[in-house]
């Protein structure tokens, strides 16, 4: 007993169920524009609107252009033109207030405000280029002592590095003392040319030892002591780091040879990978902030000092190049980073909720509140995205009220709306084309003769004889039967440019 009253209960509950459930799905989804509307103009007018067509409850998509039944005997629902056609552009949507907040339809303004976007961008840390330098000798020689051997060390501006023996050098020596020599003789001398050609030929020399560049007070001890100097140093041009050493005792060393590569960590580099959606919020003079898993919870400051002006088809990302100080040298070249680039305030620009805005692929548009139930479809142009807001530069005024919420049914039903506004504007000009056209030449008309007309010529019953055809005898109508029973009247007098058959009267 108790099972079979459990059985009741749950059949019950299954029909209330469904019941409720045809109920909400046919009075929420496919009456988003109920045809109610044309049932009151037609009771305040008097008149009985005829649908348009009908199209299936559960699949709007669905049409007939008769009433019909969906496969769960469901009606098919009937399109009014009243409630295709809001007042406004075409796919404008009409939607009874209680329904708008069934659907719980949203509303937004779109307004004026300004946008900020922080870009956060992989990036890696390089050695400054304008900081690096490669050592080279410029003269010929072979490496005698090799003082800093060591990559990763430390050097001085002005640290000899190695010496080097260069006949050729020596040689450059020896010259300068002559020259120096012969320029103190001729001093004395009453020709003031003799004089200006001695000091002019010491001065070339010592400039040619410069251009080797021999360090000022190794000439200066040339100078002072008259002694040529065999092995010459060569030194650092700058305070940095030794990330590269290129030669050994030894060694026959040419201009070409790379001896040392030294790079100043004081800056470093950073190359940070900006994605394409992020371009229009990087720009030259930004500040930004980097952090490295080697250092957790330190954060490093800096700015971009250059974009690049090509872009990477494999990634699809654009180079920005940042420098940062690199205090007690914690940025090393080559760690990897994670950069966050503090992008320009943009001020009193139009945006809406990015909610509002529906991407069809070929163009993007967001529904206008116009009040009263009415929604207005409108294309727009869109522009930056920041902190959930879109920039609208094209389609929109400052407070307008735009909808944040379901207008993906509100945009069906307006796509329906504006299919069949469509439609009957083809409707309307192929009826007004044809009456525009009348009948063919040659053609006959009877839809335009009057029933007075008909009745007068009548003669027999079961005959109709009409104006402007002349009696024809019935054997010349039976010559000319192209079928059984029929009358044919291809050919008769009278009657050039007509091919039919009609009945026989004794048919």
């Amino acid at each position: 007993m108790k099972n079979k009253i459990t059985s009741v209960f749950t059949m019950l509950v299954l029909a209330a169920g469904t019941a409720g459930g045809l109920i909400i799905a046919g009075g929420s989804f496919p009456y988003l524009t109920p045809p109610a509307a044309a049932a009151e103009t037609a009771k305040t007018t008097g008149k009985k609107e005829k649908p348009l067509f009908y199209r299936n409850p559960m699949n709007p998509a669905i049409t007939s252009p008769v009433p019909a039944k969906d496969e769960m005997g469901m009606d098919y629902i009937p399109v009014y033109a009243d409630s295709a056609s809001a007042a406004g552009p075409p796919g404008t949507v009409r939607i009874n207030p209680v329904m708008v907040q069934n659907l719980g339809v949203r509303t937004g303004m779109a307004m004026e405000r300004t946008m900020s976007h922080d870009v956060r961008a992989p990036a890696r840390v390089d050695f400054n280029a304008a900081k690096l330098a490669v050592v080279h000798a410029k003269f010929k020689g072979w490496a005698v002592k090799v003082l800093v051997a060591k990559t990763g060390e430390q050097v001085r501006k002005g640290q000899p590095l190695l010496t080097i023996y260069s006949p050729g050098l020596v040689s450059t020596e020896e010259e300068y003392l002559l020259a120096l020599s012969n320029a103190r003789v001729l001093a004395k001398s009453s020709m003031a040319e003799v004089r200006r050609d001695a000091g002019l030929l010491a001065a070339a020399t010592r400039k040619r030892l410069e251009l080797f560049d021999i360090p000022e007070q190794v000439i200066r001890r040339l100078e002072r002591t008259g002694k040529v100097k065999r092995n010459l140093p060569i030194t650092s041009p700058f305070k940095g780091t030794v990330i590269h050493v290129g030669v050994e005792p030894g060694r026959y060393l040419t201009p070409a040879t790379e001896l040392y590569k030294i790079a100043d960590l004081s800056t470093v580099w950073v190359d940070a990978d900006i994605y394409e959606n992020d371009l229009p919020w990087v720009r030259v003079g930004d500040k930004a902030e980097m952090r490295i898993a080697s250092q957790p919870g330190s954060v490093f400051r800096g700015t971009i000092d250059y974009v690049y002006p090509y872009e990477d088809g494999n990634s699809h990302t654009v180079r920005a190049r940042l420098v940062f100080a690199n205090k007690n040298f914690m940025l090393k070249p080559g760690m990897f980073a994670n950069v966050t680039i503090r992008g320009d305030r943009r001020l009193h620009v139009l945006c809406v909720p990015s909610a509002a805005i529906i991407r069809s692929g070929i163009y993007n548009r967001v529904f206008i509140d116009k009040g009263s139930g009415i929604f207005e479809p409108r294309k727009v142009v869109t522009g930056l995205v920041a902190d959930g807001y879109t920039e609208i530069i094209k389609g929109l005024r400052p407070h307008e009220r735009v909808v944040t919420s379901a207008q993906f049914l509100i945009d069906s039903e307006s796509s329906l709306n504006e299919a069949t506004a469509k439609m009957l504007a083809v409707r309307g000009q192929a009826n007004g084309q044809e009456k525009k056209t009348g009948p063919e030449p040659g053609g006959m008309n009877m839809k335009e003769m009057p029933r007075s007309e008909v009745k007068k010529t009548g003669s027999k019953s079961g005959k109709m004889n009409m104006p402007g055809m002349k009696k024809m005898p019935q054997s010349e109508m039976e010559k000319t039967n192209s079928k059984p029973g029929g009358m044919g009247m291809k050919g008769i007098k009278g009657m050039k440019g007509m091919n039919m058959d009609m009945p026989h009267p004794g048919k």
